[in-house]
């Protein structure tokens, strides 16, 4: 547990305001971090992907002796420390060549890691594609592929796709541009089986290319801009179940209150239910037209027939008696 700091002036407390839950949140910033060894093609790859996530990033080039699945306190720390939700720290070693371990922090707290060993043979940089590159700050197009990634079951893979979700999908919006969506963000990987338990990654970065084509819409076309990427999955720790269910918990106010009884259907028209009491026509006002007013013979003819109606039944009643017979004499 981090020690609980009391703030010692004005200054202090607003800078511990700031960190504190918010209804609406800043965008997640992830800390990069360099562990005791490194290689040159985790430094390269390292610099990519801070280049794709920038602004919404933090690096760090000094070494640090980590080793999160031992002793995450100090992944806790320099979450603290620089306000950041994730962390992705790269780490060299014979065991676990080219190792990128990438965790999520739940108010400052690791909740889940999962590491990521990347293939040096099949590893392209950004550099190595000579095109054009997006501007800062766009949010790309994100693609899963493979039915791994939608298994009921929590595995690495569906751990994988939360955790690439939050890496790279930036800041939070309600509305996009079309043309600000400039890149997409390929990750497949192909289906388990008896002979490949433990599938590649694949992730690939691809330009978005808009051509005429001779009609109202236009041709979509995709290009390769880089870095490319396989990994292998590695250890992962899931989420404790408590902790998962404090980080999903929505505040109030967050959402609009929605209105009883009013739906939207699937055209997007809104539809509702109105309840109406008993209504009494007799006393319902209705406007006084000289059209409407019956005349004085059809009332006379009318009170005649109820005078009749009432006759007929009064003369045409009967009593009835019954008598009930003595018992005879034996």
């Amino acid at each position: 547990m981090l020690k609980q700091v009391k703030p010692k002036n004005a200054r202090a407390k607003r800078a511990m305001a700031k960190r504190e839950p918010q209804q609406n949140e800043n965008p997640k910033t992830t800390l990069f971090l360099t562990g005791q060894r490194t290689s040159q093609i985790l430094k390269l790859a390292v610099a990519d992907l801070s280049t794709l996530k920038r602004p919404f990033c933090e690096r760090f080039t000094k070494k640090n002796d980590i080793h999160p699945f031992d002793d995450a306190s100090s992944l806790e720390f320099f979450s603290l420390k620089n306000d950041t939700s994730l962390l992705l720290l790269s780490l060299h070693s014979k065991k676990r060549p080219h190792c990128m371990t990438l965790a999520r922090t739940f108010h400052h707290k690791i909740l889940d890691m999962l590491e990521l060993y990347l293939n040096p043979d099949t590893f392209r940089t950004l550099q190595q594609f000579k095109n054009k590159k997006p501007s800062i700050g766009l949010k790309p197009l994100i693609a899963f592929h493979g039915t791994v990634f939608e298994d009921p079951i929590q595995t690495k893979y569906t751990l994988a796709k939360s955790l690439l979700i939050d890496f790279f999908k930036g800041q939070d919006t309600s509305e996009i541009d079309v043309e600000g969506l400039q890149y997409l963000i390929s990750i497949s990987a192909q289906e388990l089986t008896d002979t490949t338990p433990n599938p590649e990654v694949k992730v690939r970065f691809y330009l978005i290319r808009t051509k005429r084509s001779g009609q109202k819409l236009p041709r979509v076309e995709v290009e390769e801009m880089g870095p490319r990427m396989d990994f292998t999955l590695g250890r992962e720790q899931f989420p404790d179940a408590d902790m998962l269910k404090a980080s999903l918990k929505k505040p109030k106010g967050a959402e609009p209150r929605t209105k009883k009884n009013i739906e939207t259907d699937v055209m997007g028209d809104k539809t509702g239910k109105i309840h109406v009491g008993k209504q009494d026509l007799g006393t319902m006002q209705t406007r006084k037209m000289k059209g409407l007013k019956r005349s004085r013979d059809e009332r006379l003819e009318d009170a005649a027939e109820a005078r009749q109606d009432e006759e007929g039944s009064v003369s045409g009643e009967s009593v009835v008696c019954e008598t009930t017979p003595k018992k005879a004499r034996v």
